[in-house]
């Protein structure tokens, strides 16, 4: 009896001192994390599954009809009878839908319209279904619980956790709820982490974004924070308003903060300076969630690549980036594609979206299991003087100067071409940089960078070398340029980004009027 005393003492100070959540949190992450292993041992059959229960699905819709879905038998029958679409092809589909009518393009009526904007066609509302809303959901719980189960790290479940999102207040539109994907996925939220939450519902509902950071930090600055997620740039302002409010480093300010969860642009141009303003190396996590679908996340702290989720009701196809914008371009399923490659990702989903065009691109860095690389936007590349420069290309190559000028911090950046240049000669890629720390010798930053280009794009060297361009020029802006581009442009906060380059100077052009005021 002594001993069992003992024994029930020991298991109630184990519990107290892990806390609930974390305890309870391991065996559901070993089981996720088994079910995971699984359906990628079965990839491919997976994958025509998902096909085949689409198709099957939404058959009697009005897509499927228009499309024939009931002649569909194979892979080659479905992309004969689905065309690759974009937002502007589907609107005349979703424009019934927003009108109330059902069975368009998924049976019945969406559960929730996300609503995202777009450069080309405005606002768009991109289904959710009562099927489609687990891939935003689980996903994202899947991934801390990959992490929990790799690293048996678990105690932050029992701090308090904050998601820098948008408003999580819905509309009505044709009888379907509306609103950004981080305001609706906040409506999901599990229970039992609800009351570790930052910040407050009243406060994530501000939608002055200024505004609604003063209040995050209001609520947060004397909360045992451990887990901070938002898309870097955004975290950074929230990091830079603390050290102001506080003269603190992060970690002084929240000593229990441990894991770092961001998506949405590539963390290694903030890197440096987002653990500079912590104080400490952390744990981060990469997460790619899209408003059409939550397609991959970090499953290894010590593996490249995220893991692409082939068993969540998407259905992939993938399209060599060089033959995008060919009449027919080749479309591949999972079992075709190659390691090395850039693909614009195309998906179809148990949303009702069919041929759909992320305008992503992506590569392989494992197909076992199949691991991807986010390398940039399809419709984001310099190619004024067909040098076809990427997102991928540029990003290694301010990381590769970045390594060689450790005193240099980044806060922003985007690159266009300069065709005519006031000062004339040779035209060149203008790189508009805000520094948090300028390189001591910005001329050999610059040429860094340059190198690295000509390195990794082929076209690019031979047009320096043919003297067709001149080395890039590299243009410093004034503190806050970005944020005071965004905010003019009503872009400011959530889930916003800048695109990192452009085939035109508009942004550009915008930003060196700023910088001179």
């Amino acid at each position: 009896m002594v001993a069992e005393d003992r024994n029930l003492q020991i298991l109630r100070t184990f519990v107290f001192t892990m806390g609930i959540r974390a305890l309870l949190s391991q065996p559901l992450a070993r089981y996720i994390v088994q079910r995971q292993k699984n359906w990628i041992a079965r990839s491919i059959e997976v994958q025509e599954k998902w096909r085949k229960d689409l198709v099957k699905k939404a058959s009697n819709t009005q897509f499927g009809k228009d499309h024939f879905f009931k002649d569909i038998r194979n892979y080659n029958d479905f992309k004969e009878a689905v065309p690759v679409h974009d937002y502007e092809d589907l609107k005349h589909y979703i424009a019934r839908v927003k009108q109330g009518e059902k069975d368009i393009l998924w049976p019945g009526q969406p559960l929730y319209f996300a609503k995202t904007s777009g450069t080309t066609s405005g606002t768009k509302y991109i289904p959710i279904s009562s099927e489609s809303i687990s891939n935003h959901i689980d996903s994202a719980r899947n991934a801390i619980l990959t992490y929990i189960d790799e690293t048996g790290k678990a105690a932050f479940l029992d701090k308090k956790l904050i998601f820098l999102s948008g408003s999580p207040i819905l509309t009505d539109t044709g009888g379907v709820l509306t609103g950004r994907l981080s305001g609706i996925s906040n409506h999901h939220v599990p229970g039992y982490l609800r009351a570790n939450q930052m910040p407050s519902y009243d406060t994530n509902c501000i939608e002055d974004w200024e505004t609604k950071l003063d209040r995050i930090i209001d609520e947060t600055l004397d909360q045992p924070m451990s887990l901070i997620s938002g898309i870097p740039p955004w975290v950074q302002m929230y990091f830079d308003r603390i050290i102001e409010r506080t003269g603190k480093k992060v970690k002084d300010v929240f000593p229990d903060f441990s894991l770092f969860i961001y998506g949405g642009v590539n963390f290694e141009p903030y890197k440096a300076k987002l653990f500079e303003s912590i104080g400490k190396r952390i744990d981060s996590l990469e997460l790619y969630p899209a408003s059409e679908g939550f397609l991959a996340y970090q499953d290894s702290q010590q593996d490249e690549g995220l893991l692409l989720l082939l068993d969540t009701g998407i259905f992939y196809e993938f399209i060599p980036v060089e033959h995008f914008f060919d009449e027919n371009p080749e479309r591949l399923s999972i079992s075709d594609v190659e390691l090395g490659c850039n693909y614009a990702v195309i998906i179809n989903n148990n949303a009702g979206l069919w041929g759909y065009s992320l305008g992503d691109t992506v590569k392989f860095v494992s197909i076992n299991p199949y691991k991807i690389l986010v390398t940039g936007r399809i419709k984001h590349f310099i190619s004024a003087f067909g040098e076809h420069v990427i997102g991928e290309e540029i990003e290694k190559a301010l990381r590769y100067a970045m390594e060689r000028h450790p005193e240099v911090e980044v806060v922003e950046f985007t690159v266009a071409p300069m065709v005519n240049s006031e000062a004339g000669g040779l035209p060149y890629h203008e790189w508009l940089v805000e520094f948090a720390t300028l390189p001591v010798n910005p001329e050999q930053f610059a040429a860094d960078i340059d190198r690295r280009l000509t390195e990794l794009n082929i076209y690019y060297k031979d047009l320096i070398e043919g003297n067709i361009l001149r080395q890039l020029q590299l243009t410093s802006l004034r503190k806050n340029a970005f944020i005071d581009y965004m905010r003019a442009n009503g872009k400011l906060g959530g889930q916003n980004k800048v695109p990192r380059l452009s085939n035109d100077r508009k942004i550009a052009d915008e930003l060196t009027k700023m910088n001179r005021l």
